[in-house]
């Protein structure tokens, strides 16, 4: 007698296709590091959540509205690529509260922080929506996204951007004067 296996059983949690999605975080006050282990473990326990990979920690100066402050605390930043089948808009929400859990208040855009969390990408989802920017504004600005993710995905791109290593390579070339004066990539 030949045993067919059972029929697979349907998933419980049908709809959305598993999306990779890429997180920023970062903090400048308290246990900076242990704030980022216990975000990232906290972000693995979410619903829908199956898959968390989490960069090295980087250590980077305070950027404010006019520039970067050495004076300011420094940030423990990092990125971790999540594969999610969340919708992108519950994603920032349980992101948001996952700030809250850790202090974060939203009184200063470029103030100090306990806990910061973005949501850089969704998959190659772009929205204008104001309350889901994707990808995020800024994220090809700002090396201390791009180099961790860089060290996590180095074929890694930002859609409507490029590649991340072609952004943070003319993010370099720019800081070091080495700029050919065509800067419409970082737009």
């Amino acid at each position: 007698m030949i045993r067919k296996p059972p029929p697979a059983r349907p998933d419980p949690r049908p709809g959305r296709d598993a999306a990779t999605a890429v997180i920023a975080l970062g903090a400048n006050l308290g246990d900076r590091r242990e704030t980022i282990r216990q975000a990232v473990e906290r972000i693995s326990r979410l619903p829908l959540v199956d898959d968390v990979r989490l960069s090295e920690l980087y250590e980077t100066v305070a950027v404010r509205l006019d520039g970067p402050d050495p004076d300011a605390p420094g940030y423990v930043n990092a990125v971790a690529m999540v594969s999610t089948r969340l919708a992108p808009e519950v994603l920032l929400g349980m992101l948001h509260a996952i700030e809250e859990e850790y202090g974060r208040e939203r009184r200063d855009r470029w103030g100090d922080r306990t806990l910061d969390l973005d949501l850089i990408t969704y998959g190659d989802i772009v929205s204008e929506d104001p309350h889901l920017l994707l990808p995020h504004p800024r994220a090809a600005e700002r090396l201390f996204v791009l180099d961790p993710w860089l060290s996590l995905d180095p074929a890694g791109e930002i859609p409507g951007r490029g590649r991340i290593a072609d952004l943070a390579a003319g993010l370099r070339a720019d800081a070091a004067g080495d700029s050919t004066g065509d800067d419409s990539e970082h737009g």
